[in-house]
């Protein structure tokens, strides 16, 4: 039965077209049948929802939460124990589903782009998080969900961080939005680059006069100049907004980009539900990223970190949007998820108040603490209420999951390998009925790690022998502590087939090409200051 599925990386000749990784045809060939049989019930409890809805699919409220590992939010027990406060996120766990075992990538932008795009960032560039200016991001040629759902007419919005280029190409109102209200960048240079910042040593050395170095030479060393919070629209070019030529960053321009992200949120909501057509609506929060503990007048938790407190504050405005969900009267059209885009930033866990939990590591590493982030999903009379689902899931499936759910699956590229599968099943039928039993774990463009059923592969560093990789059953070492040669003995054969597979698919159908262009480019009103941090990196480009 196996060998049916030899040609799977050459051509498109699975479900609608599109061009999954060599793996899914592994299982496609043993499980097609019952897959099928599966979406027959999808496509008619789908059917069934848009005849009651009017036609329409539903609409989709995305919810994506920075730098927080699994066990930090929705569950109350984990709360006792680490002296935090959910209620609310715990409240909508159990009036859904909970994904037990949901992947993203090691750090922010390359698990973004893996949910816009369903794919895999190595395979379009975007594997690093770049921090200042850069002339990169995604490109014009990947296609976002945002798009493939606006072309199936949706309204589509995005509130909050997006951190996937610097470039005009890459901005979300050139991706498929509608409207689009974010940073360029990220926390780094929006919650550590202040005074305030400096003055509690949570950054140093950047702020004028913080530190004395009578020998420094060059005075474009330090950043200067950066763009902040921009609004789009599709179409038109960007405009940076709450903030002038020759200001400081501070503390309170954070505060206030948080509040205008979250009541944009609401807004939007108002809008886009008295709107006839569906909608697609991202919010995605800067916080529980918090470094800056004078903000806080009192200390409201046991753990009394500033990432804690922070959480805290994003649980309640969490609580708000869902009550406005339900007052607009649009709880049962709308499926709602909210997770995290990967495990903690741990480099600071002493002031932000997170920890080590059940999983070893955290962001940018390729460890489970890095990989493993809690997920709930809320769509009422679609969804079961108080369930948990232990199928594996990977961001990138949400990808082809909303475009199944929005009926926009037929405008999924089919030139490209897509590495997101279609998990509807496992949201609409609950534990079971999942597509996937890998995935595929890259340190930046370095295949680090393969998670195949319970095992995981740990690759050895480049110039090390294969003899070094280790292997974890992650039931058994949730930690990844202490590997297991008699797992290896018998499982590195297939791994190898595996890793191949996944190698040769990518020969098939290579990597595309990063987006690049001039930093900040298509923003109306570029500051002066800009516009020479902008001349000073392009001044040794190449062309």
């Amino acid at each position: 039965m196996l060998g049916l599925a030899l040609t799977f990386p050459f051509a498109a000749t699975a479900e609608n077209g599109i061009v999954h990784d060599a793996e899914y045809y592994i299982l496609e060939a043993q499980h097609g049948e019952v897959w099928a049989s599966d979406d027959q019930t999808v496509d008619a409890r789908l059917a069934e929802f848009r005849e009651r809805n009017g036609g329409k699919p539903p609409n989709i409220l995305y919810v994506l939460v920075d730098d927080l590992s699994f066990g930090e939010m929705g569950i109350p027990e984990m709360n006792y124990i680490r002296g935090s406060q959910t209620p609310r996120i715990n409240a909508f766990a159990d009036e859904g589903l909970s994904l037990m075992r949901m992947y993203t990538e090691p750090s922010c932008t390359p698990s973004r782009v893996a949910l816009m795009t369903g794919r895999h960032p190595v395979r379009n560039g975007l594997g690093e998080v770049k921090a200042t200016v850069a002339g990169e991001g995604l490109a014009t040629e990947e296609v976002t969900v945002a798009e493939v759902l606006s072309d199936n007419g949706y309204n589509t919005v995005h509130i909050g961080k997006w951190h996937m280029g610097d470039i005009e190409q890459s901005y979300p109102h050139n991706q498929g939005f509608d409207y689009a209200s974010f940073p360029i960048h990220q926390q780094v240079l929006l919650g550590f680059m202040t005074p305030e910042s400096d003055a509690s040593q949570a950054m140093q050395g950047w702020l004028p006069g913080s530190s004395n170095d009578p020998f420094a030479l060059d005075a474009t060393f330090k950043p200067d100049g950066l763009v902040y919070s921009m609004e789009g629209t599709r179409g038109e070019l960007a405009r940076e907004v709450d903030f002038e030529a020759g200001e400081r960053w501070t503390q309170a321009h954070y505060d206030a980009m948080h509040q205008k992200y979250q009541t944009e949120t609401i807004e939007q909501l108002q809008r886009l539900s008295a709107e006839d057509k569906p909608f697609f609506l991202q919010y995605w929060p800067l916080i529980p990223l918090e470094f800056d503990r004078t903000r806080f007048d009192t200390i409201e938790t046991a753990n009394g970190g500033t990432g804690v407190e922070s959480l805290k504050q994003l649980d309640k405005w969490f609580g708000d949007i869902i009550d406005e969900v339900d007052r607009l009267g649009i709880a049962e059209n709308t499926l709602v998820v909210l997770m995290a885009d990967n495990g903690r930033f741990r480099q600071f866990d002493s002031t932000l108040g997170f920890s080590q939990t059940i999983y070893r590591g955290g962001k940018v590493d390729t460890s489970e603490g890095a990989i493993r982030v809690n997920a709930f999903a809320r769509w009422p009379g679609m969804i079961a209420e108080d369930t948990l689902a232990g199928d594996m899931i990977h961001i990138s499936d949400l990808f082809t999951t909303f475009a199944r759910i929005g009926g926009a699956k037929d405008s999924i590229s089919t030139d490209r390998i897509i590495d997101g599968l279609d998990q509807s099943a496992l949201l609409l039928e609950g534990e079971g009925p999942g597509r996937r039993d890998y995935v595929f774990v890259y340190g930046t463009d370095n295949l680090a790690a393969v998670v195949k059923q319970k095992f995981k592969l740990e690759l050895p560093a480049p110039g090390l022998p294969g003899v070094s990789a280790k292997v974890y059953d992650l039931y058994r070492d949730p930690g990844e502590q202490s590997p297991l040669t008699e797992i290896a003995l018998w499982a590195s054969a297939s791994y190898q087939d595996i890793i191949e597979r996944h190698m040769l698919a990518a020969q098939a159908h290579p990597h595309s090409d990063v987006g690049r262009g001039h930093p900040y480019s298509g923003i109306e009103n570029l500051r002066p200051e800009s516009k020479t941090m902008v001349e000073n990196f392009m001044s040794w480009q190449k062309n």
